[in-house]
Order: structure tokens, then sequence, then C-alpha cells
């Protein structure tokens, strides 16, 4: 693939006699799978390599694209968003005012309407970074585009000339941008992705390895079918568990087209001060997407505490138990909430 770090998302497909194993290897501390017992020269079959953002088996290769993150509207302005349904991933992020913004992750499909697209943020280093991800933006401040271009991160902004931009006739400046990522990507190229984004536990339909109830040090997860993620006083979004799904039930996407999360997990974040403010003077907040803190694992209806960890602002996730013990996320759709330490928080239903 004409990469060495690309090896970290391939996995060894064995015999139908034996379960795919991964051999993902993420980094120093989050060691690759071993094949399964059993597979051996002579039965493997070739490699199939894995979704860095589903953790799933991309049996028709690697798609002949990089990571898009595109950046969303998330309030009442820029409803309804489009295209959610066909995003990889989703991690919503604090802005300025006690507001949020989505930033969609798009690898497996492009589609060629998205939208409504916001600006980027300093934040967007941490969030794109890790999967060597291209940030589409309809603007955003002087110093922030310095900042993320400076971290090495490609943007493709209306500012800057990027095609595929167009207006929604029904609605106003700046809550009418919609993207076709089709277009953009007819400039972009295929770029390194470092590894996976998260810590993808054995594809083979066995549970994350969740903490043992009882243990003296790791509380049992808990039971939940609905949850409320406070960033601010002026911002919630709440969540539902149907069908097996987490889904948002006051968000803003097209009508049966949001995006429905696998697995939901809420990450308790440092915010610091992005150094500028907005036209109306609100300062822009900066998540500080590294470092560790305390998270929360919706699966199923179960909800599991655990400790994140990220070494840097371009490393991927990874998870430990209270026992320190490492904790896999199930492959398929998540979706982040990086709620501030100070003043988020998150409330079982």
């Amino acid at each position: 693939m004409g990469h060495a770090g690309d090896m970290n998302l391939r996995l060894l497909a064995v015999a139908a006699a034996t379960s795919l194993a991964l051999a993902a290897c993420s980094s120093s501390s989050d060691p690759a799978e071993k094949p399964a017992p059993g597979a051996s020269k002579g039965t493997a079959k070739p490699l199939v390599e894995v979704s860095p953002l589903t953790g799933k088996a991309m049996k028709k290769g690697r798609p002949d694209n990089p990571v898009f993150v595109v950046k969303i509207e998330n309030t009442d302005g820029g409803a309804p968003q489009y295209g959610l349904d066909h995003a990889d991933m989703v991690i919503e992020e604090l802005v300025e005012g006690g507001l949020t913004r989505l930033a969609a992750f798009y690898y497996s499909s492009l589609p060629s309407k998205v939208g409504h697209v916001r600006s980027l943020r300093t934040s967007d280093i941490g969030i794109a970074g890790p999967v060597g991800g291209q940030i589409v933006a309809s603007g955003g401040a002087s110093g922030a585009y310095r900042k993320v271009e400076k971290a090495g991160i490609r943007v493709f902004s209306e500012d800057g000339g990027a095609p595929g931009f167009s207006s929604d006739p029904l609605k106003v400046r700046p809550y009418n941008r919609l993207i076709d990522l089709k277009t953009v990507n007819r400039k972009a190229k295929r770029t390194r992705i470092p590894g996976p984004y998260l810590p993808w536990a054995p594809a083979s339909g066995a549970k994350a390895a969740a903490p043992k109830a009882g243990a003296a040090t790791t509380p049992a997860p808990k039971k939940a079918t609905a949850a409320t993620v406070r960033f601010s006083d002026f911002t919630t979004t709440s969540w539902a568990l149907k069908g097996g799904k987490w889904v948002r039930t006051n968000g803003h996407a097209e009508a049966g087209k949001d995006f429905k999360a696998d697995t939901m997990i809420v990450l308790s974040c440092r915010v610091g001060d992005a150094g500028y403010t907005d036209p109306a003077g609100n300062p822009v907040p900066e998540t500080v997407f590294e470092g560790r803190g305390e998270a929360r694992v919706f699966h199923g209806d179960e909800v599991t505490s655990v400790t994140w960890v990220k070494s840097g602002l371009k490393k991927g996730l990874r998870f430990e138990t209270a026992d320190g013990k490492p904790y896999r996320i199930n492959p398929g759709h998540v979706f982040l909430e990086l709620v501030p330490k100070d003043g988020g928080g998150v409330t079982l239903g």
C-alpha cells in the first residue's frame, strides 16, 4: 500500500472454520491481535483490511479516497442535517456560546449532499488527526486555519476555493452551505492512515472486553435505555436505545436519516481557550482531545465506566478499566460526545 503505517489497518481472514482475527496494530501501548489458533500458510485467505472508523472488514478493499471530516451545523438554524446516515463515525464538539457542532467522518461512502457545512475549529486537529482526516469546512478564523494547516491537516474550505460547495435555496447564510464529497474527492489525494481510531474488539461477534461483575476494583456495567448528554446550559443531546441502536431524540437530521450508533461514548474532556473570539465577541473554546479522562461506553443497554487515553492529538483512542486492563470497542458505527470536564456531564435514563 506504500506506507508502513497502513499495515495497522489490516486483518487476516483465515479458513471458513476459523473466525476473522484482527491484525490491526495501533500503537506500542495497543499491540496487535494474534492470528486465530489453527491459522497456517496453507489455510490463510488473502489479507482484508479493517476500516479505521468502524473496525469492520473492508471486503471490497480500501476506498480510493481519504477520510473526509465534514463540519456540520448542529442547531435549528442548520436543520435539517443531510448525509449523517452515510457517515462512518460522528463526533459532537463544543463551540462558542455553549453550542455544539458535529464532525462527521466519511470513508466508506461519499455522499453527494452533506450539510449544512460550517467552519472549522482548532479542536479539529485532535478530532481529524488520528486517521489523517481531511477537513471540509465553509470557513473559519484565520488563526484557526493556520494552526490546523501547521498540524499537517489538509482543509477543503469554501473560503479557499474548494470545489463541491453549493447553496441550499431554502436556507440563508451561513446555514445554507452543502457539499458534494464526490466532487471534493477529485481534488483530494488518498493519504496515509496511521491506524484505527478506536481499539476494536475482534470482529467475530464477541462482546468487548467489559469488566467482570463483582470485580473488586472495577464496577459492573449499569443498565440504561436513555441518556442526556450536557454540554452547557444551552445545549444537551438526548439519546434513546431503539432497535439496538443509540439514536438522538432531539437531533436535527433529515427525517429518518440520522446517524444510528451501535456504540455511543461520552468522554469528559478538558476545554481551553482557542485564543480568539467569534464575530459576536464570544470566546472560542478549544477541546483538548489528548491526555486522559473519564468515559462511559453505551452499547446495547449496558453502560460501562472506563478511562480514555489519547497520547497525542494525532493518536488514536484507547480505553482502560478501573483495574488498568485494556477495554475494546465492538466494531460498528460509533458516536463520540466530547463533553466539557467542567460544566458537562451525562445522566442515565
